[in-house]
């Protein structure tokens, strides 16, 4: 019976340790698991986060070639129109010029009264071309402005939509950054909980099993002695 006991006894050690080790083993694959959904986690973020960058990069990229391609046009047009003002001028005093002179040829042999009327004419028109000649340069100075300033108010408004959506993507990093830390600290905490109640539990049954271990070992004894008495007995009753 002893030998029995001290088998079963063998055999309930055996059971608790590979308990404790098949125990061990499930919380060491998931920690595992859970290490690597976090990596994984990480890395989806970082990418997330390059991907992010490389679109807003992309997208500065673009507003600034469009805009350069707006300025080589603008400049265009600033070339073609006064390549167009100098071709308006020399071909309006071309043609004064050609009239006065049919018009001198014409009446050569007129009075000089004639010839002072056609030169005072050609003035009056050189002065009015003159005139419109430097309003529309003042005009073309005026639309200058005009477009430096609209170039101007449209890289500020840029800047200031890339600066808005800079700062709006910042808060929203941050807090992310933010949930995710309280959601790490909260699963660390459970963890540790979790652990902590599994080593309680374990700790109470190794000292059942303690207890219960003493119990047997007390009885065991006192079998034992109440068989020697009861030998005892028989001996002195047959003597």
């Amino acid at each position: 019976w002893k030998e029995e006991w001290w088998t079963v006894c063998r055999e309930k050690k055996l059971i608790l340790r590979a308990d404790c080790h098949y125990r061990y083993f499930l919380y060491s694959l998931i920690f595992k698991a859970w290490r690597a959904y976090i990596c994984q986690q990480q890395e989806k973020r970082n990418k997330n986060y390059v991907a992010k960058s490389h679109a807003n990069k992309q997208r500065v990229l673009w507003t600034w070639q469009r805009w350069l391609i707006y300025v080589d046009v603008r400049r265009t047009k600033r070339g073609m129109q006064s390549v167009a003002l100098a071709f308006r001028e020399r071909r309006c005093l071309r043609v004064s010029w050609a009239v006065w002179r049919r018009r001198c040829y014409q009446n050569h042999s007129g009075r000089k009264m004639n010839v002072l009327a056609l030169q005072h004419w050609a003035q009056s028109l050189q002065f009015r071309a003159w005139l419109q000649w430097q309003e529309l340069y003042l005009h073309s100075q005026n639309e200058k402005q005009k477009e430096t300033r609209a170039v101007t108010h449209h890289q500020h408004w840029q800047l200031k939509t890339c600066m808005e959506a800079w700062l709006g993507y910042l808060n929203l990093q941050r807090a992310k950054r933010r949930q995710n830390e309280l959601a790490r600290e909260h699963h660390q905490d459970r963890v540790v909980q979790q652990c902590f109640s599994d080593w309680r539990l374990s700790w109470e049954c190794r000292r059942r099993m303690h207890a219960h271990q003493k119990r047997i070992e007390k009885l065991a004894a006192k079998i034992v002695l109440w068989r020697v008495f009861a030998r005892w007995k028989h001996c002195i009753l047959c003597i």
